[in-house]
């Protein structure tokens, strides 16, 4: 009996726990207090407010200062114009002064979030040619020397980025695999900042670092608003659960297939929309890749008889009809989607705009749900 009391003790202490992470938000970053706060002696005022994201989080400190914590454990002070580092800050905290208008941007998923917050004028440095954007005001200004190439992210130019002033370097996930790169820009006093963005399990989480980017240039509310927007479209869905199969996929010069893990964002998407991503166990949920690659036998088993087949531009390029997807394997003749023409093609734009996952969700919501659906939608094309 005695046992039986203390097991039972035990479940109720694992519930309360779990009930405490549960409705204390969904970041795994925890809060700081004026004990665990790495500015000795200094407790924040307050916290920002997550929804979907998990990778990050942020404190408000008196004075305007803001601590943006990350997952991986990285901490960076953001420190208002004018204004120095308060002393006692942990030696791991990296300082970004403010105004951050010299920015080196390489993470490329990150510049559609400084366009949304008409932030373009503080990227002066790029990681990508002006031919490389699907964003026209990023290949505009490229186009106009507002932003100059600076090479790739495991390339920059070094000379260039420190005596142009440089004053943050924002890289995504791709730099752990360069980590001389990141050390060389520290060594020239340039910050260097990991977008982990593509590390959110839910869609909706990586729109949500317009937040943290929001908070750089001083635009939290305009953030806000962009990242309400997208959630309210995904809230007007009425129908979530339409019973259709949908397979998303690019086929490659070999021959061989390249679709989406199961459970990553795209496929949440799908889900997200009423649908049902037809590979339901497919890649390593340890393995960081988003993508794998099959052989045509083993996605005509499985994707035959989809009803919605999406093909993503963003591997090899656009095709603009059937022909072109059948002339790359006369299996595709046979698909069931191919037979009832329900086949489109994703935008190139698709990868490059974050902030519109929700107009993206919307759009194969609409090829799921309408009869008679637009041939030409925000993210998607009906291929003839």
């Amino acid at each position: 009996m005695r046992k039986r009391k203390i097991l039972s003790l035990i479940s109720i202490v694992c519930i309360a726990a779990a009930a405490a992470v549960l409705f204390s938000g969904c970041s795994l970053v925890k809060k700081e207090d004026a004990e665990t706060s790495p500015i000795k002696g200094w407790k924040p005022e307050s916290h920002m407010k997550l929804e979907y994201a998990d990778q990050f989080a942020i404190d408000y400190y008196k004075g305007g200062y803001k601590l943006i914590k990350l997952h991986d454990g990285s901490q960076f002070l953001v420190v208002p114009e004018g204004k120095k580092a308060p002393k006692g800050l942990d030696k791991d905290v990296v300082v970004l002064q403010q105004p951050l208008d010299h920015i080196y941007l390489a993470a490329t998923a990150s510049m559609c979030l400084f366009d949304k917050l008409d932030g373009l004028d503080n990227i002066k440095y790029s990681g990508a040619q002006a031919e490389d954007w699907y964003i026209q005001n990023a290949r505009t200004a490229m186009e106009q020397g507002k932003i100059t190439y600076a090479g790739k992210y495991d390339q920059p130019d070094y000379e260039m980025l420190a005596s142009g002033q440089c004053d943050l370097a924002i890289e995504n996930t791709m730099i752990n695999h360069s980590p001389d790169v990141k050390k060389k820009l520290e060594e020239f006093d340039i910050p260097v900042f990991m977008d982990q963005a593509s590390l959110e399990k839910e869609p909706l989480g990586r729109t949500e670092w317009i937040k943290v980017y929001g908070a750089m240039l001083n635009k939290e509310d305009q953030a806000n608003e962009i990242f309400n927007e997208q959630v309210k479209k995904v809230k007007s869905i009425k129908k979530t659960d339409t019973g259709k199969t949908v397979a998303f996929f690019t086929i490659l010069p070999s021959g061989q297939v390249v679709v989406r893990k199961s459970g990553d964002y795209v496929s949440k998407m799908i889900e997200m929309a009423g649908g049902e991503y037809v590979f339901k166990n497919i890649g390593d949920k340890d393995d960081a890749r988003a993508t794998v690659t099959i052989d045509m036998e083993e996605f005509y088993k499985k994707a035959k008889n989809a009803d919605v087949l999406i093909y993503n531009s963003t591997i090899e390029g656009p095709i603009d009809s059937v022909d072109q997807m059948e002339a790359m394997s006369p299996l595709m003749k046979n698909f069931k989607a191919v037979k009832n023409g329900n086949v489109w093609c994703t935008g190139q734009n698709m990868y490059q705009d974050s902030t519109s996952v929700g107009q993206m969700i919307l759009d194969i919501n609409t090829i799921l749900t309408d009869d008679d659906p637009p041939e030409t939608l925000t993210y998607m094309k009906k291929l003839n």
